[in-house]
């Protein structure tokens, strides 16, 4: 009688597009190992039974990806201290009863710019843009790298302001609007945590934010290059990258708590294939 594959999953709504399940499966090939792993597209008012169920049936882990990151913690019985910190979890995995949450969106995102790319984020200046869900996952990690101090722009002022609060740390962080950006001059590191081509176009952003050394690193990722990309290359950073390194990383990381082994990330782009000509953008 051959062996169940264990059980793992992806929550989202959408969830079409996710990649996870062949991430997963490539991971899992490394160790010649199998995985039942599946996309499930699950509505708030599901989420917290779903998880219920998906662990009496037998399942192993669950990443959560948008808009459930913060609602799925209210299913988590514990939380690790990153979850604690970003207020939100992208990884579930079970102990006993427990339903455990954990967040490795910031180490995802630290791996690929300062191992990938070899980013250097101690004593830089960096501005992030937006103050969502996402900017919650990755500014803990971040302020760990100490920079010289973070600046959050947001539309709302007040939202960029209660995430500044709450992460009251040696690393200044200040906020503003996009607007006012022009009076900021030029940041080391920006990273993209809005919808740069869609509801936001009419988002007027400063090239003065831009030097020739800027690093401008899109938490979204495509086929192709961002807008966000382009419309930094054109106002004359140094390099653009988009999140497609952020998502594997994580995924490793995830893969990690539930298997106790990190799976070699270097060639999963390539069997994504996913170029490298769309991954990033060089002067």
């Amino acid at each position: 009688m051959s062996k169940l594959k264990e059980k793992y999953g992806v929550i989202g709504d959408p969830i079409s597009h996710s990649r996870s399940p062949e991430i997963h499966r490539l991971f899992a090939q490394q160790f010649n190992k199998k995985i039942d792993y599946k996309k499930y597209h699950i509505k708030a008012d599901n989420l917290e039974q779903f998880i219920i169920d998906f662990h009496s049936s037998g399942g192993r882990g669950l990443n959560i990806t948008l808009p459930h990151k913060m609602l799925a913690m209210n299913s988590a019985s514990a939380l690790s201290p990153n979850a604690i910190q970003a207020k939100a979890i992208n990884t579930i995995y079970f102990n006993g009863n427990e339903i455990i949450g954990d967040n490795t969106d910031g180490i995802g995102l630290i791996t690929d710019l300062c191992n990938n790319f070899q980013v250097e984020i101690k004593n830089k200046k960096i501005l992030i843009l937006g103050a969502g869900g996402a900017v919650r996952g990755i500014i803990g990690s971040l302020i760990k790298e100490n920079p010289s101090h973070i600046e959050i722009a947001n539309r709302t002022i007040s939202r960029a302001e209660k995430i500044s609060e709450e992460f009251p740390y040696k690393v200044p962080i200040k906020t503003c609007a996009f607007e006012d950006l022009n009076k900021k001059g030029n940041f080391d590191l920006i990273i993209n945590a809005i919808s740069f081509d869609t509801h936001n176009k009419d988002i007027a952003l400063s090239k003065n934010i831009i030097s020739k050394s800027s690093v401008c690193y899109d938490l979204s990722y495509n086929s192709s290059p961002t807008q966000f990309m382009l419309w930094a290359m054109k106002n004359g950073a140094d390099i653009a990258i988009q999140g497609w390194g952020m998502l594997i990383e994580q995924a490793a990381e995830s893969y990690l708590i539930w298997k106790k082994i990190r799976p070699d990330t270097s060639a999963i782009l390539e069997q994504l294939n996913v170029t490298s000509s769309s991954q990033v953008l060089r002067r």
